[in-house]
């Protein structure tokens, strides 16, 4: 007799185990590769749910995912399935309902009882738990979700499952089934290349090194420090060098060619290499004259289903992709990512050049992975990739039932052979998930409120945080309550001192407002109470929204605004907000609060004008992308702020306007979701 099958699917060892854990009654953490059906173990405990009369929530943490993850469901007739990811709201009382991890918690703190019904949780990409700036998100979900809430936790693989299993049987009442599984349905196959060498296998390394030590070396490293010219002699080495790799690396590709090793995901952690590399191959011819026609029509269907001007026929995403190619990155329009998506899944482009957010939970493998370099921007400065970053990446290779083997390959310079860490990351043999957590002003707000002052401590105490420092010395248990009992006061203290919390623990009028305000609480209470919004007209309060938001990529000297742009709103809103985090500094919390950045004053004038995207080249240096979420996330800022105030004061009449004047045409997340 064979093995279970579900949805046309014969279960593996490890989805068996999560479904009988799941008809036990039990909580379910499961580890797995990428690629190996984990998604499989959610749909099961949805179907379950739903057959019970219960509902179910389900979270990813980035809304392609969301999005993605509602098509799928709302294609499928048998469940009733609703949205909510801050962009988008629709049938927020469905059985099935998916939402962003922020979301949820806010449910959870604001009205738990609307979850009463809900059987399951799901959590998507758990790992995401030790995300510095939104891992705390998930920890508080799980501390503090009803108590009849089961939860489906899905992850990739990660070493100290068994620690993060044991944290979440203290905390949870049902019993919790901890499954790994390291097989993979398709297995890999690891190479390296080296524009002198080739292409390797991993047990060559020792070789590489000692052909990279060759007196040639020498020769290389004089021709890269070149001499001491000036900017534009700089410049030239760039661009020649730029020219060089793009040349080497067309090797490559032309050997995955020839070898019919597409279709192919590269992967660059620059998204002006994704765009760059991609044109640089632009006369590859990788449709055969049957694909090509294909193409043809599905971009036709595209254009449609989207309502995209016929001149995108001529616009690079279109052009390239009539080769065979293409780019993804967050830079782009939300529209032109989903294209470029939908593209890919119909097998018709062959070589796509993308960021790493590809490869988080979008089911979207290829025969091969390459890794166009191993080093990345981690927000302070360029170092070689996390082996569960590389992990997550590579297991993008390898297309089941289509594939023996995915190859995945990473291009070297010569210098990784000595400084990067690939036995590392070949090892498979992935960090550790730790602990972010740090309440939110917001979180204290809540807690406060429902459990008092004293209480709010047993929430540290409950954290994955407090749980790993459990295993060290009473000294280094003892120093770790201190500082997180220390942060907790200093919190309190500055709330006290703003004016959000009186007596032991009762809100003001203040800290009521604050606590329905998530990840912007203090800058836009502040506000609201020193009158700085009462007089704004609809597009100044576009202005300081998106400047609450927004944050410029560049580093340097900010962008230049001129007065005539609201001078007189933004100087006070700025010394407003400067005072305040000062008054934050001194009571030494870290991670400061984010103040204000104006430079896309000039694009949210325009915008809210009626310039159109391709216009709002001339306002900023920011891309379509960029623009596109920094509006959006205004708009999710200002339907916050609606939310938590009296619906008779004038400024909730003023957000609805400024949220129409913006919420149009490419940043209308609704309508996109709707026309696809």
């Amino acid at each position: 007799m064979g093995a279970p099958t579900y949805k046309g699917f014969r279960l593996s060892r490890f989805q068996l185990q999560a479904v009988e854990a799941i008809r036990a009654g039990a909580n379910v953490l499961v580890s797995a590769p990428t690629g190996a059906g984990k998604t499989l173990v959610a749909e099961y405990a949805i179907e379950d749910a739903v057959a019970r009369g219960k509902r179910c929530i389900y979270t990813a943490p980035i809304k392609a995912l969301s999005n993605q993850k509602y098509r799928d469901f709302r294609d499928d007739p048998k469940i009733d399935v609703g949205l909510m990811t801050g962009d988008v709201t629709i049938h927020p009382h469905a059985q099935v309902l998916i939402m962003t991890t922020e979301i949820l918690r806010n449910s959870i703190f604001e009205n738990p009882a609307a979850l009463d019904d809900v059987e399951f949780v799901i959590f998507d990409e758990v790992h995401f738990m030790d995300d510095i700036e939104r891992g705390t998100v998930w920890e508080e979900s799980l501390i503090f979700a009803p108590r009849a809430i089961r939860f489906v936790c899905l992850s990739a693989t990660i070493e100290n499952l068994d620690e993060l299993g044991a944290w979440m049987r203290q905390l949870r009442d049902h019993e919790l089934e901890v499954i790994r599984s390291e097989k993979r349905p398709v297995p890999l196959r690891h190479r390296f290349y080296l524009p002198d060498l080739g292409m390797f296998d991993g047990h060559k390394l020792d070789w590489a090194k000692r052909q990279a030590r060759a007196p040639e070396r020498g020769k290389r490293g004089k021709d890269k420090r070149g001499g001491r010219g000036g900017r534009g002699d700089w410049e030239q080495r760039r661009d020649e060098n730029r020219r060089r790799e793009a040349a080497s690396f067309s090797t490559l590709l032309d050997e995955i060619q020839e070898k019919q090793l597409l279709p192919a995901m590269v992967f660059c952690f620059s998204r002006k290499d994704c765009e760059r590399l991609a044109l640089a191959n632009q006369k590859r011819h990788l449709l055969d004259d049957a694909e090509y026609e294909r193409m043809q029509g599905l971009q036709r269907e595209l254009l449609d289903m989207f309502q995209l001007h016929d001149g995108e026929l001529q616009g690079e995403i279109f052009r390239l992709a009539s080769h065979g190619i293409g780019y993804h990155h967050a830079g782009m329009l939300p529209v032109h990512k989903e294209v470029v998506e939908r593209l890919f899944t119909s097998g018709l482009l062959k070589l796509l050049f993308t960021t790493e957010t590809f490869a988080l939970g979008i089911n979207m493998p290829a025969r091969t992975a390459i890794f166009f370099g191993l080093k990345k921007f981690d927000g302070v400065n360029f170092d070689y990739l996390r082996t569960r970053d590389y992990m997550q990446m590579a297991g993008r290779a390898g297309r089941q039932g289509i594939d023996d083997e995915g190859l995945v390959v990473s291009r070297l310079e010569f210098r990784d052979l000595e400084d990067a860490p690939l036995k590392r990351l070949l090892a498979n043999k992935p960090e550790p998930v730790n602990s972010r957590f740090r309440l939110s002003y917001s979180s204290i707000l809540h807690l406060i409120d429902r459990i008092g002052r004293e209480r709010l401590f047993e929430a540290w105490e409950k954290s994955f945080n407090s749980w790993q420092h459990r295993g060290g010395n009473r000294k280094a248990r003892e120093r770790n309550s201190r500082e997180q009992r220390r942060l907790v006061e200093a919190h309190l203290e500055f709330l006290y001192e703003l004016g959000y919390i009186e007596g032991e623990d009762e809100l003001t009028a203040k800290g009521k407002i604050g606590r329905l305000l998530v990840g912007y609480e203090l800058q836009i209470t502040e506000l609201l109470w020193r009158g700085a919004l009462e007089n704004l007209g609809a597009e100044a309060l576009c202005v300081v929204f998106v400047a609450l938001v927004f944050e410029e990529r560049r580093r340097g000297e900010p962008t230049f605004v001129s007065p005539r742009l609201y001078g007189g709103v933004r100087r006070h809103i700025g010394q407003i907000l400067t005072r305040l985090s000062a008054q934050e500094a001194h009571y030494g919390i870290p991670t400061p609060m984010k103040t204000v950045d104006w430079g896309l004053t000039p694009a949210v004038c325009a915008w809210a004008r009626g310039a159109s995207f391709e216009e709002l080249e001339e306002t900023t240096d920011a891309t379509a992308g960029d623009l596109c979420r920094c509006f959006r996330m205004a708009i999710q800022l200002m339907r916050q702020v609606k939310r938590a105030m009296d619906p008779s004061f004038d400024l909730v009449e003023r957000l609805d306007e400024a949220m129409a004047a913006i919420n149009r045409d490419e940043v209308d997340a609704r309508r996109q979701l709707e026309l696809g």
